[in-house]
């Protein structure tokens, strides 16, 4: 049986995440309901990962099995974006290998989290607001210390049915873009939970809590407690998706 990969974006405000829950909705829910309609069949798609509540994604893959003929791709990504919620944007559909898996194949996964300092009402739902202006330069500083394969267990949620905490950081950085304070990271694998602990660590070195040179210190330590808060879902967006076997596309430019 043939298939596909469809690459999409969303909005998270009003979702649990990507992946489907008992008690709760999920973009995936919507999207397995609606290929579903569409294809005359019951579809379940698998996605390059899991997203929390209120995280968006820029970028996001996912793979589903169906015969040939019975996906239109001619009018397949209008009918979905007819039918979809306006918070979930279908961008394109096409044919991989049988074997070629969305969450398994991707070679590295980015994210990047938006930090408004200004009083901003229309950035409400897309970055979480900050009255403090921190040190960018020793933010960087301990950002550089990230950049290795080694356990993050100190910035994983607790109790997560995951194999290994090992990850491979290859970028951890700080810039300024159009007033908003933008932290990009990219890594082999993400834990749950562990952009926005890095991002609430970081903020504390910027505001002089902690030096920059204790990041080593809480990564040896492996224990989430002696790292900095959760910041806010609102601010975080998976933004780029990498395979071997595509040609990367860049993430819509939002919010800036």
């Amino acid at each position: 049986m043939p298939r596909f990969f469809l690459r999409l974006s969303f909005k998270g405000t009003a979702y649990a995440g990507w992946q489907v829950q008992e008690n709760a909705v999920s973009v995936q829910e919507k999207l397995n309901a609606a290929l579903s309609i569409l294809l005359n069949n019951e579809t379940a798609t698998t996605g390059c990962g899991r997203t929390d509540t209120g995280v968006h994604a820029k970028q996001f893959f996912v793979h589903f099995d169906a015969e040939e003929e019975t996906v239109p791709f001619e009018k397949l990504v209008y009918s979905l974006n007819a039918i979809l919620p306006n918070d979930i944007a279908i961008e394109k559909i096409f044919t991989v290998a049988g074997n070629q898996h969305a969450r398994f194949d991707a070679s590295s996964r980015t994210y990047e989290y938006f930090i408004s300092t200004s009083k901003n009402p229309f950035l409400k739902e897309y970055t979480m607001f900050s009255v403090m202006q921190p040190d960018i330069g020793r933010m960087n500083e301990a950002a550089r210390c990230l950049i290795r394969k080694t356990d993050f267990s100190s910035f994983s949620k607790s109790n997560t049915q995951v194999k290994t905490n090992i990850c491979e950081i290859t970028r951890a950085d700080w810039q300024v873009r159009n007033n908003l304070l933008v932290f990009t990271i990219t890594a082999d694998r993400f834990l749950r939970g562990m952009v926005r602990a890095i991002v609430g660590t970081l903020l504390e070195v910027g505001a002089y809590k902690i030096p920059a040179e204790r990041i080593n210190e809480i990564i040896e330590l492996k224990n989430r407690s002696e790292a900095g808060v959760t910041v806010p879902a609102c601010g975080l967006y998976l933004s780029q998706i990498d395979y071997p076997f595509l040609q990367p596309t860049p993430p819509i430019p939002f919010p800036v």
